[in-house]
């Protein structure tokens, strides 16, 4: 195991739901990274502004933290399945009404916001789901290469939804790319209606029903935290690293001003990370042998820091694009270790409620970053903005490793949660993952 390079696809040849949840999430994570440039596309065409582009990010924090926490206590009260089914199809419509609007003569800048608001709220919803039925599915043994897996899903999305994003916009308008995305909801609405029942668990391990008042208190997945090192430090690094390390916001103008280049530049742009991820995803077998995941978190934060603090110097578009894909490869390798980090060290009855503080923070932080990067661009430039964030993201990944030696230290084998950390989940002899 730990000599494998390439990652393992065991996960996929072994479990059928697992097949079905990766293609949907597949297909319409490619389809709302389309809408992730059309919609700061659309926003700085209409008002030149990289502060309202850092806005209309910021806009939807509040909605997807909302939509993971409330996600997160209804998927540890309700199956799992149907929760994904019913937020996919609404998707769908929001993707819609952005259509509709992009397609009106003087489209509404008001409309953008509070759409791409919902569908923040939504994606939190979908996410947490995901992330609480993966662990169902593969059993313990098989979580590192289970999400790795689901990171091949983020980063093709993340690599072909915006290059073809750009390319879409200057062929066809914004309109027919929201188009897209909504297509490929309801595509992700199919593919979660073929899979088998997905309940939650009770805390004994035995399939939760409803009625149980104290699966749905949001309050618990915080209460749950108290004094587990190992759950908040893997919250607290990836809010260091993109509260002050984000730059998307500043695509459009670094694109238009720096790179001197249109759309198609800037899905270049948006791309790079994810193409560098994609690679870091594909390569990620390795992992499994990694026995002292937080040091090699904190690491993968630094590299991630000083590679976007690079970029913030270059002005060469070759140059900053091979230093957005070490930036996205960092990133993945950080992203599959910590939250097989959470996923190991949470019992199914309150899975889906950490899994959502976990999406309210991966999700949130980047949404939040851009605001930042927005800001500071406004006040200063837009180079200081980069540089000064990646280098803020190397401080905070070293206070986390120093204020929180749970996480520093937690090793592949260690029990973080405290007692009755592996309850709810399979053992490794079930025989789910064949490998």
């Amino acid at each position: 195991m730990a000599n494998r390079i390439l990652i393992n696809l065991s996960p996929l040849r072994a479990g059928r739901d697992f097949r079905f949840l990766f293609a949907g999430q597949l297909v319409s994570m490619a389809g709302s990274q389309l809408s992730a440039v059309a919609v700061p596309f659309q926003v700085y065409a209409l008002t030149r502004s990289s502060l309202q582009v850092g806005a209309v990010s910021a806009a939807t924090v509040v909605p997807l933290m909302a939509g993971a926490l409330i996600g997160g206590s209804v998927a540890d009260t309700m199956d799992r399945r149907r929760l994904l089914v019913v937020t996919s199809a609404v998707l769908a419509v929001t993707s819609g009404a952005l259509a509709a609007n992009a397609a009106l003569p003087h489209p509404s800048l008001l409309a953008v916001y509070l759409v791409a608001a919902l569908a923040a709220g939504l994606g939190g919803v979908v996410s947490t789901a995901v992330q609480a039925v993966v662990p169902a599915m593969v059993g313990e043994e098989g979580l590192v290469a289970a999400f790795a897996s689901m990171q091949i899903v983020d980063q093709v999305g993340m690599v072909a939804g915006p290059a073809l994003s750009g390319v879409l916009i200057a062929a066809v308008g914004v309109s027919w790319v929201y188009a897209c995305d909504a297509v490929s909801f309801v595509a992700a609405a199919v593919a979660a209606v073929a899979l088998s029942a997905q309940p939650p668990a009770r805390g004994d391990g035995s399939v939760q029903g409803r009625g149980h008042p104290e699966s749905a208190s949001i309050l618990g997945g915080f209460r749950y935290l108290r004094g587990r090192q190992a759950l908040t430090g893997a919250f607290a690094i990836d809010l260091a690293a993109t509260v002050f390390g984000q730059p998307r916001a500043l695509f459009p103008a670094l694109a238009a001003r720096v790179f001197g280049g249109g759309p198609r530049t800037l899905g270049l742009l948006y791309a790079a990370p994810g193409a560098g991820a994609l690679a870091g995803a594909l390569t990620s077998g390795r992992l499994e042998g990694v026995r002292r995941q937080g040091w090699a978190v904190v690491w993968a934060v630094a590299v991630w820091g000083a590679a976007i603090a690079a970029f913030g110097v270059v002005h060469l578009l070759w140059a900053a694009l091979m230093l957005l894909a070490v930036a996205g490869w960092a990133d993945v390798l950080s992203a599959v270790l910590r939250t097989t980090i959470v996923q190991s060290s949470v019992p199914d009855w309150i899975r889906a409620r950490i899994s959502a503080l976990e999406i309210a923070t991966v999700e949130g932080g980047p949404q939040a970053g851009n605001l930042e990067a927005g800001a500071v661009a406004g006040l200063v430039s837009t180079e200081f903005a980069v540089v000064s964030g990646g280098i803020a993201s190397i401080i905070g990944a070293a206070l986390v490793a120093g204020l929180l030696p749970g996480f520093r230290q937690h090793r592949r084998s260690d029990q973080s949660a405290g007692p009755g950390a592996g309850a709810g989940l399979p053992p490794a002899s079930t025989g789910r993952l064949a490998r």
